[in-house]
């Protein structure tokens, strides 16, 4: 009996030296797309540098009134967002925020100053309308050098959310704790300011100063 021999058609030499070339090409070119991603999302970075934090407690007042500033500069490639300041667990409202955004240089490099309390426990403000802009409900005019005339003075506006900066910005933020977040006890303490944007940032060990 003859075994009846079955033929099957199989690809030919040049077609799949065509397949093979077509695939490489492909794959090739994924790699690079890939590697090309990958390179443009590390050359851009979310970086904030945090410098001069202070934190002022009321040295005589029992309800814990407690202030703090600091100097903030978008360091990175992208636009940032400062969303979130936290002292001891504590996040403090945006609506207790008061941000400078305009802020020159020379005033931004100057260290932030505390110029004394006003009759509701806040950070003292410029009386004199030749100096700064007062009287506006949600700004606060500080002195940046606590003598003499004010030639140059921050001018910080209350904030309703997270404080947009594009990179290489520079801003000058006050911020008031919620009462009770620090006591006059505090003063001379340490405590950690934890001040982000988004992902970037870090928190920062101040000492407490307290102020009559």
């Amino acid at each position: 009996m003859k075994t009846k021999l079955s033929k099957k058609r199989a690809i030919s030499t040049v077609l799949t030296t065509v397949i093979i070339l077509v695939s490489s090409v492909v794959l090739g070119s994924g790699v690079v797309l890939y590697g090309t991603t990958l390179f443009q999302g590390g050359t851009q970075s979310e970086s904030i540098s945090v410098s001069g934090i202070k934190v002022w407690v009321h040295a005589t007042d029992a309800n814990g009134i407690a202030w703090g500033a600091a100097g903030i500069r978008n360091t990175g490639d992208k636009v940032v967002a400062i969303d979130k300041i936290q002292i001891r667990g504590s996040d403090i409202p945006f609506t207790q925020w008061y941000a400078d955004t305009t802020v020159s240089s020379s005033v931004f490099q100057r260290a932030l100053n505390h110029t004394g309390w006003d009759s509701n426990f806040n950070p003292a403000q410029s009386t004199s309308p030749t100096d700064c802009t007062t009287g506006f409900t949600g700004l606060i005019a500080i002195d940046t050098d606590t003598s003499g005339p004010l030639t140059d003075c921050i001018q910080a506006s209350q904030a309703t959310g997270p404080i947009s900066m594009a990179p290489g910005d520079s801003a000058i933020l006050y911020f008031q704790l919620n009462n009770g977040t620090l006591t006059s006890l505090d003063s001379g303490a340490s405590t950690t300011v934890n001040i982000f944007a988004g992902k970037a940032g870090a928190p920062q060990s101040v000492s407490v100063i307290g102020l009559s």
